[in-house]
């Protein structure tokens, strides 16, 4: 099989690593598979694919999108090293409220697969990175736009930065207490 799948601390939160075959050419590597991934829970049809490019010390999120088009993402990195982090929205999950998070790379080539009903954000550690999102369920609708504020401490996500790099947007979002939730 191509891919390992391993389920983080939040179960529904899955890191896969792909197999990458290399030689003298350079490599190849599968970084889907619709058979694979849906015998390990991963059910993905993507109706968008986004790419997100950004430099060091950039935070963004924590983003999501609310019902009727909540989104569930495949997580990538083409170039660079981010902390890539999801956090638990679902008020009737045991973890509400919890956050997991793992290095995505370039080079691990490893991928995050966040359901609808996470936040999702990341913080880039390398001097520049470029990710790719796999988007599922639902397009990107503006008015269903919404994030919780980075550093809440009620969430506690455990950044590599302390004075991040932020849109105004992401700067003004509520705390989770104050936000819609699933």
């Amino acid at each position: 099989m191509p891919f390992r799948f391993e389920r983080l601390a939040i179960p529904d939160i899955i890191l896969v690593e792909p197999r990458t075959i290399a030689d003298n050419r350079g490599y190849f590597r599968e970084t889907y598979k619709a058979s694979d991934f849906a015998a390990h829970g991963i059910a993905v049809s993507v109706v968008q694919e986004n790419h997100s490019h950004s430099t060091r010390g950039v935070v963004r999120g924590l983003h999501y999108q609310s019902e009727p088009h909540a989104q569930g993402k495949l997580v990538s990195v083409v170039a660079g090293e981010v902390f890539d982090v999801a956090v638990d929205l679902r008020r009737s999950s045991p973890t509400f409220g919890r956050w997991v998070g793992a290095t995505l790379s370039a080079e691990n080539a490893r991928l995050l697969w966040i359901p609808p009903g996470f936040a999702h954000g990341f913080c880039v550690l390398s001097d520049a990175a470029d990710m790719l999102y796999k988007v599922t369920h639902a397009e990107y609708a503006p008015e269903c736009d919404r994030g919780i504020l980075w550093n809440d401490p009620q969430v506690g996500v455990a950044w590599p930065v302390v004075n991040p790099i932020l849109s105004t947007k992401d700067a003004q979002l509520p705390l989770l207490n104050d936000a819609e939730t699933f």
